[in-house]
């Protein structure tokens, strides 16, 4: 059977303040967990929870069957017990160690000495194509460097648990997306269990086995990043990864319309509850997902039209970033450059244009608590995992 990392009613205060709120965890071996949520949501201290660097007012804690902390039983192990690695924010390399030193600390630590002896130290620095930088001081290397010397650091003495508390977010786009990568694909490698703290919904698509998406010191939705994706359980989760999106519904004795008085059909939705006790909702979807046309006779049939107003709009390249306005809320979509750049370079704000979507690319939440109204259809996820 494989062993476990679970978290149980884990509760942290700080006076008044409930930061993580009976949280439930339960991390498989060689799995990457990914806790994802904005600043404030308790994600970090939950991780700093699990290094033994906070100590919760209540819960219990295992590794691999282990108790590190049992508020029922006062049992809390300390950090440097625990047999994990860390990889901060800040790199926190030690600015009077070389590179050699810095990844080799855990080893001394820990007095593995046959380790260090067999090439480990090298062995590691290798792994993050970081070999030729042993002998120079962290002041001499690049953020990306310093940040892949910390992350051999984390890996080499092999720790029951990794944990990485936004470890990309001091580095620029560029090396951002090739240390994420490099992560990536030593965890695809080594496969080492680990806990990642982020609030980029992009890396934690890319890296992530599962989400834990983090709201005011609880768990709003625990699962694949396909069906987190696909079908998010509230409208603060689709709000949240991705879809920017948001359009209040009413229901009218035809249906159901917008703001701006435009029909929705939403039959392909299963209402939960029944019809008198849903009067308005909530919809969200992607930017990717609005379309813009010319007229209203280039929209494809059985997609939804709104008729909109132009607020501004931003060139990207092959794009345009391109807010509009229907029934006073403001849709943002992506239009190619190649198809609309004329047409929207000659137009002021205010001039009108035509946008749709199709409706199955529609979330719908019960307004104004965002509770789900509509039960989509499941994603197969397959068991290769994800891009």
């Amino acid at each position: 059977m494989t062993s476990k990392f679970t978290v149980s009613g884990l509760t942290k205060t700080y006076g008044a303040n409930i930061v993580v709120d009976q949280l439930d965890l339960t991390i498989e071996e060689g799995e990457f967990l990914v806790l994802l949520g904005p600043s404030g949501c308790g994600k970090t201290t939950t991780l700093r929870c699990l290094a033994g660097l906070e100590t919760p007012q209540g819960g219990s804690i295992a590794f691999k069957d282990r108790p590190v902390f049992d508020a029922a039983t006062r049992a809390n192990v300390p950090a440097h017990k625990r047999n994990i690695g860390m990889v901060f924010q800040s790199y926190a390399l030690w600015p009077h160690m070389t590179v050699r030193d810095n990844i080799r600390y855990p080893l001394k630590v820990r007095k593995m000495k046959e380790a260090v002896g067999e090439g480990a130290v090298e062995a590691a620095a290798d792994m993050v194509d970081c070999g030729a930088l042993l002998d120079r001081y962290p002041a001499q290397l690049s953020g990306g460097q310093q940040q892949r010397v910390a992350v051999a650091r984390g890996l080499v003495a092999r720790p029951d648990l990794v944990l990485f508390d936004e470890p990309l977010s001091n580095l620029d786009a560029r090396l951002r997306d090739q240390v994420r990568s490099q992560i990536h694909q030593l965890h695809q490698r080594l496969g080492f269990t680990a806990v990642f703290v982020t609030h980029d919904q992009a890396e934690a698509f890319a890296l992530g086995d599962r989400l834990a998406i983090m709201k005011s010191g609880k768990i709003e939705q625990y699962d694949e990043p396909e069906r987190v994706f696909e079908n998010p359980v509230s409208d603060y989760v689709a709000a949240f990864i991705g879809m920017s999106n948001r359009l209040s519904l009413r229901r009218d004795h035809d249906g159901w319309a917008t703001a701006a008085g435009d029909s929705i059909d939403l039959t392909h939705a299963v209402i939960r509850d029944s019809a008198d006790e849903h009067t308005t909702a909530v919809a969200r979807l992607r930017p990717d997902d609005v379309l813009l046309h010319a007229t209203a006779d280039e929209v494809p049939l059985g997609n939804v039209v709104l008729h909109a107003g132009l607020v501004t709009y931003e060139y990207g390249g092959r794009y345009f970033d391109v807010t509009v306005e229907t029934g006073g809320e403001q849709l943002i979509l992506r239009a190619p450059a190649a198809q609309h750049s004329a047409a929207l370079r000659g137009s002021a704000p205010g001039a009108p244009l035509v946008v749709s979507f199709s409706p199955a690319a529609l979330r719908v939440f019960a307004a104004p608590d965002g509770a789900p109204v509509t039960a989509p259809e499941p994603v197969a996820v397959g068991a290769g995992g994800h891009a």
